[in-house]
C-alpha cells in the first residue's frame, strides 16, 4: 500500500504516523492514519540529541511500512515548532528544543533512503489539515487559531496555507490587543497570547481562586459552575480574543474560523460567549462561522501527511 511517513514534532513530545490516501479522492492527499506511535523529544539530553530521535523515529516508522504494506514510504512531511524556512527545508529557530539552523529536509532524506521530504511549521501543518480535511473542509478561506501555551494562526487560502513573504503571516499572538498591558516574551506588551491564552487563564485563575494548581479547565469549569470569580477572569480573556479574531477577520476576510487548543476543550464554555463577543465587536465586516477545530491532536500529524502527499503530486516525473 502507497503510503508516507508524518511527523509532528512538539516541544516535549513527537507523534509520528504512516499515512495512506483518504477515502475522498477530491481531498488531495486524503488522510488515513494506518499507524500512530508516540515518543517524548529528550530535549533535556540537548539539540543534538532531539534531531537525532526524529531521525531514528522516522527510520522505524520507514522500517515498519516496509514489514507491514512490503514498500517504502513513497516521501515524508514532518511539522516542528519555531521559525522554519519550508522552502529550504531548515528549522531555523525553536527554543522549546535549543536547535538554530537545521537541515532538517536534508538529514530526514538521507536517512529515509532519499525519499522526498517536505517540512513545515507546526501551526500551520495543524492548520493545512484542520482547513482541508478537518472544520474548515469546503471553506475556501480559513483562519485556524490554536489556543495553548501561546496563540498562533494559520491562514487557509484555497486548501493552502499561505507563509507570507519570511514565514511569519499569521502571527496573531503578538496583535497588542491592550497596549501597555502584560510583558509578551516577543518584547512588546499587551499581545494577545498575554490575556487569553490557556496560559494566560492559568495565570490569572490561580491568583483569583488563591490556588496556585488551578490552571485553565480548572477556570472553565467553575465557569460552568457559576463562579462568579471564574466567569471574570474567563470573559476578560474572551473580550481580549474577540478583539484580536475582530482584527484578524477585518484584514482576511475568512469565511470559516476554527479554534483549537487547550482552551477549546471547554467547548460552548468558550465558543457562547466568544460567538457573542465577536458579533458585538464586527460593523461592517462579514461574520464567519467560527467553529472547534475537529482533529484534535492528530491535526499535526495528518498535516504533515499532506505536506507529503502535496511534494509528491508537484514532482516531476524523470
Amino acid at each position: 500500500m502507497k503510503h508516507v511517513i508524518a511527523l509532528d514534532v512538539g516541544g516535549t513530545g513527537m507523534k509520528a504516523a504512516l499515512v495512506a490516501r483518504g477515502p475522498h479522492p477530491a481531498v488531495a492527499g486524503g488522510g488515513s492514519l494506518l499507524h500512530e506511535a508516540r515518543r517524548a523529544t529528550g530535549r533535556d539530553r540537548g539539540p543534538d540529541a532531539v534531531v537525532e530521535s526524529i531521525l531514528e523515529f522516522a527510520a522505524e516508522l520507514r522500517d515498519l511500512g516496509v514489514e507491514r504494506y512490503g514498500e517504502t514510504a513513497s516521501a515524508a512531511g514532518v511539522a516542528v515548532p519555531g521559525i522554519v524556512d519550508a522552502e529550504n527545508g531548515v528549522a531555523v529557530y525553536a527554543a522549546n528544543l535549543g536547535w538554530r539552523d537545521v537541515p532538517m529536509r536534508a538529514l530526514l532524506s538521507r536517512r529515509l533512503g532519499g525519499i522526498p521530504v517536505a517540512l513545515g511549521h507546526d501551526v500551520r501543518t495543524g492548520g493545512l489539515a484542520e482547513g482541508r480535511i478537518g472544520a474548515g473542509r469546503g471553506a475556501d478561506r480559513f483562519l485556524f487559531v490554536p489556543l495553548g501555551t501561546g496563540i498562533a494562526g494559520a491562514i487557509g487560502i484555497a486548501g493552502r496555507i499561505e507563509a507570507g513573504a519570511h514565514g511569519y503571516a499569521g502571527e496573531i499572538g503578538h496583535i497588542v490587543v491592550r497596549p501597555g498591558g502584560p510583558a509578551c516574551g516577543c518584547g512588546q506588551r499587551g499581545c494577545l497570547e498575554t490575556l487569553a491564552s490557556a496560559s494566560a487563564v492559568t495565570r490569572a485563575w490561580a491568583a483569583a481562586s488563591g490556588d496556585p494548581e488551578a490552571d485553565a479547565a480548572d477556570c472553565a469549569k467553575a465557569v460552568a459552575d457559576g463562579d462568579p470569580r471564574a466567569q471574570e477572569v474567563w470573559l476578560a480573556a474572551v473580550g481580549a480574543l474577540a478583539d484580536g479574531l475582530v482584527t484578524a477577520l477585518t484584514l482576511l476576510d475568512p469565511r470559516t474560523l476554527i479554534i483549537g487548543g487547550g482552551l477549546a476543550e471547554a467547548g460552548e464554555t468558550l465558543f457562547t460567549p466568544l460567538r457573542t463577543a465577536v458579533e458585538e465587536r464586527v460593523t461592517f465586516q462579514r461574520l464567519p462561522e467560527i467553529v472547534p477545530a475537529a482533529l484534535g491532536d492528530t491535526a499535526g500529524c495528518l498535516g504533515a501527511g499532506l505536506l507529503a502527499w502535496d511534494l509528491l503530486a508537484t514532482e516531476v516525473p524523470a
